[in-house]
């Protein structure tokens, strides 16, 4: 039989009582469909439903075959090693005692004699050397990652359930993941906003807030489908318009005829100009007339209504994010960041960075590349005044703002109105407003708690706070802004950097961001 995994009916409820996800219908059979949908919108939820982790409000999973899920944060158990990653703490414990002579009869005969040596070939398929009693806390998150991948794939299910599997890799890890997903033959469920890896789906299935619908063909396709979407949602709005203007106009003219009417009965009615019970019997059927004709606009104006509603809520899934970013006024020539001699790191036996030299002029853009461990970020810490450098100096004379992949300059406590008010305190509560509006928060949003936000939703309100004052800053530090944000967030900072004029300083091993990016330069750091 082959496998397959049905959604039938399914529906999620988050803890406040309101709907995450309602009445999913959905199958996946044996290839690659990448989910994708905004942050927020349930992806994460899903598969963990799928997985056996949590159970639907309403619905049915239903699942043939082995189903493996890695998840997006690993295990989290502080006590957890790679033994217990790979489910083979037991097994490997039952070998250890069979070496020191203390297994049973019994024991030997279940033992899994190959156990150690599968995981070990499978952690040095994806570069790792460690010991199964490794604790997951000790290792660096792109390693964790690497475990999780070697795992999963050491247990061959009929299924693959990855979670942004590329996030936190570097080149290498990445092209690890693309490889994995590219000759996997089995099935395969990615949640992912790697559009690198999206490319090599076999179908994308895009979850939203009026339900999940299936695109084939990889990444390419499915923004080529989801244009001509757009356009023809653009097209039934205007013509649900149209028609909502037409519907309406047509229910004045109505009424101003039948006001004319009334009024012309009750003067003849007056003058006594026909016998009584002939204008009474007219009134009556000028009242059912109108009446009837009434209840017809008003039903043609409900659709009408309804049309405009639909065609309006189509756009809003459809329709990417832009934003509008003021000038920083930043001067062609001019000096925003200076390097000179500067080493650092966190052992001065051991510096991570050497003798750098190096300068941003004017609005240029220069991105930082190197494998995990080359010390991009402890680079950006000593730029950035959270790490002094042993040696070396650093000059930054113009104003600038860091964006990291966690928003952290963002509260949670605060609202994004106090975030704002907190990064630019001189601002007036309208250029506040004005400056949150820009950025797809409007009126009521700007008094949401910062905590409530999405991924998506975090980096606009960070966004907002950095580049929303009347002049922004000259320098933007980015380290890894795409990690943790969907497509549309994605798209939306892409947006916001193309209208941004200043100087940007970036790490990501994200290519179709870097692209995007246009940098003039590209420095490598080695290890």
């Amino acid at each position: 039989m082959a496998s397959s995994i049905s959604l039938s009916g399914l529906s999620c409820i988050k803890s406040d009582g309101k709907p995450l996800f309602t009445n999913i219908d959905f199958s996946f059979t044996c290839e690659r469909i990448g989910l994708v949908g905004r942050n927020g919108v349930g992806k994460t939820t899903l598969l963990h439903m799928i997985a056996g982790d949590m159970m639907p409000y309403a619905g049915r999973v239903a699942v043939s075959g082995a189903v493996a899920l890695m998840r997006q944060d690993g295990m989290t158990r502080p006590d957890a090693t790679l033994a217990d990653l790979f489910g083979l703490r037991e097994a490997l414990a039952l070998l250890d005692r069979a070496a020191a002579g203390q297994a049973s009869v019994d024991e030997l005969a279940e033992a899994d004699w190959t156990a150690g040596a599968r995981m070990e070939a499978a952690l040095e398929h994806y570069g790792l050397c460690a010991a199964p009693d490794t604790p997951l806390a000790t290792l660096p998150g792109g390693q964790r990652v690497r475990a999780a991948l070697a795992a999963i794939t050491m247990a061959e299910p009929d299924f693959l359930l990855l979670d942004e599997p590329t996030n936190n890799l570097d080149r290498a890890g990445r092209d690890m993941v693309i490889e994995l997903v590219r000759h996997w033959r089995r099935g395969a469920i990615v949640v992912s906003h790697d559009r690198e890896l999206l490319e090599e789906m076999d179908a994308i299935a895009e979850l939203t807030t009026l339900g999940m619908s299936r695109y084939g063909g990889n990444y390419s396709a499915y923004r080529a489908l989801k244009q001509l979407e757009l356009d023809a949602a653009t097209h039934d709005l205007s013509h649900a318009e149209r028609a909502g203007r037409e519907a309406a106009q047509r229910a004045q003219q109505a009424a101003e005829r039948k006001a004319r009417k009334d009024s012309a009965g009750a003067k003849s009615r007056s003058r006594g100009d026909q016998p009584k019970i002939l204008m009474d019997a007219a009134k009556g059927r000028a009242e059912a007339s109108g009446g009837a004709g009434a209840r017809l606009r008003d039903a043609r104006r409900e659709a009408a209504e309804a049309a405009l509603s639909s065609a309006r809520s189509r756009i809003e899934v459809l329709q990417p994010i832009r934003m509008d970013i003021p000038s920083t006024r930043l001067v062609a020539g001019k000096i925003v960041l200076r390097l000179d001699g500067v080493t650092g790191g966190y052992d001065r036996s051991q510096p991570v960075i050497r003798s750098l030299s190096m300068s941003i002029t004017g609005p240029e853009r220069v991105v930082l590349a190197g494998p995990n461990g080359s010390g991009k970020t402890t680079l950006l810490k000593m730029i950035c005044g959270e790490m002094a450098p042993f040696e070396g100096m650093v000059d930054m004379p113009v104003p600038f703002a860091v964006l990291d992949q966690h928003v952290q300059s963002i509260r949670d406590d605060l609202t994004l109105l106090e975030n704002f008010r907190r990064t630019h305190a001189s601002a007036l509560d309208e250029e506040a407003y004005a400056a949150l509006a820009r950025f797809k928060f409007r009126a009521d949003d700007a008094l949401r708690k910062a905590a409530s936000l999405s991924g998506g939703e975090r980096l606009r309100a960070g966004l907002a706070c950095t580049l929303g004052a009347v002049t922004p800053p000259q320098l933007l530090i980015l380290d890894e802004p795409t990690n943790h944000l969907d497509l549309d967030g994605i798209a939306a900072l892409e947006a916001a950097l193309a209208a941004y004029d200043g100087a940007v300083l970036a790490i990501s091993h994200d290519e179709a961001f870097v692209k995007a990016l246009s940098p003039d330069r590209i420095i490598q750091l080695d290890r």
